[in-house]
């Protein structure tokens, strides 16, 4: 087993669930998950924000706001829509996964969506939507929700016990909550709780998503920290998340967060999608990244060729 630090193209082409987490796991809480949106314009024009991120040193890509149905990915060349996924892989050689999002039947967001956020059927927590992205070929799936959209812990709890039955071994499951996703009974300090950690962790997930201290309100370092010890007490890991547009922060600000995220215990670090809008800013990727794991790391990551 290598440390995913480590890995190389032709170790991730190979990994099943199995030895991709136990590679995060060996890391010691030095592993990068940059989220990209494809639907909007690249920040580079012709080269997909998927691409940019692997070459600031991101180590796992999320697609947000993707569609099962009708994946779309601006910078993309021509593919056909179930090879998406794989293309996306090919070239960035990194692990990639997508957002779903569960709903709660009768509980709806307190809170108007923006329509660029409002939700398809392709981005639905449903089982099929879920085998269709296992059949695409992805690496995780994050159970979460949007702003506005009104995803509960219950809905993700729920989904997680569906999916764990029916997709087993296939994939990674990673669940939890970076903002209130217009759920307003579950903001703040109330945005995840021990008893939340351990339903998720009991349902199903691999590894449990957390709101990164100083980014939801009353969250600090201790609190997370607090919920990290629950989860590995639990056998998961877990992954601390910017989903509060303090990607697009300056890079002080994203400094301080990635050191109180990297004292807290966490597993992962996760970088959202609103710097501009459809990716971090780079210069935060590059950043955060030289906090969690030195130049030499974040270098050989951005350095390494996908033809290794």
């Amino acid at each position: 087993m290598k440390r995913f630090l480590d890995c190389t193209a032709s170790d991730f082409e190979n990994m099943k669930k199995k030895e991709l987490l136990e590679a995060i796991s060996a890391s010691e809480g030095r592993v990068l998950v940059c989220e990209t949106i494809g639907i909007l314009q690249p920040m580079l024009g012709d080269v997909t924000n998927a691409e940019f991120v692997a070459s600031m040193g991101a180590d796992m890509i999320l697609l947000n706001m993707f569609d099962v149905n009708h994946p779309v990915i601006q910078g993309l060349p021509k593919t056909e829509d179930r090879e998406v996924v794989r293309k996306i892989k090919q070239l960035t050689e990194r692990p990639v996964g997508i957002n779903l999002e569960p709903l709660e039947q009768g509980k709806e967001s307190n809170v108007e969506t923006n329509e660029m956020w409002k939700l398809s059927g392709g981005r639905v927590a449903t089982l099929e939507n879920a085998k269709t992205a296992v059949e695409m070929g992805v690496d995780f799936i994050v159970l979460t929700g949007n702003p506005g959209i009104g995803v509960t812990n219950a809905a993700i709890t729920d989904t997680l016990k569906l999916y764990r039955e029916h997709l087993g071994e296939q994939v990674v499951l990673i669940a939890g909550k970076m903002h209130a996703s217009g759920i307003l009974s579950e903001c703040g300090e109330h945005i995840l709780t021990e008893a939340d950690v351990r339903a998720f962790a009991e349902a199903g997930a691999d590894i449990i998503l957390l709101p990164a201290p100083g980014t939801v309100p009353g969250i600090t370092m201790e609190y997370v920290r607090s919920l990290v010890v629950c989860a590995h007490s639990l056998g998961k890991m877990t992954l601390t998340a910017i989903g509060t547009s303090q990607e697009g922060a300056d890079t002080d600000t994203i400094k301080e967060i990635a050191l109180m995220c990297k004292m807290t215990g966490t597993d992962l670090h996760h970088l959202g999608d609103a710097g501009y809008g459809g990716m971090a800013l780079p210069e935060n990727i590059l950043e955060y990244g030289k906090v969690i794991r030195g130049i030499r790391h974040t270098y050989h990551r951005m350095a390494v060729s996908i033809r290794r």
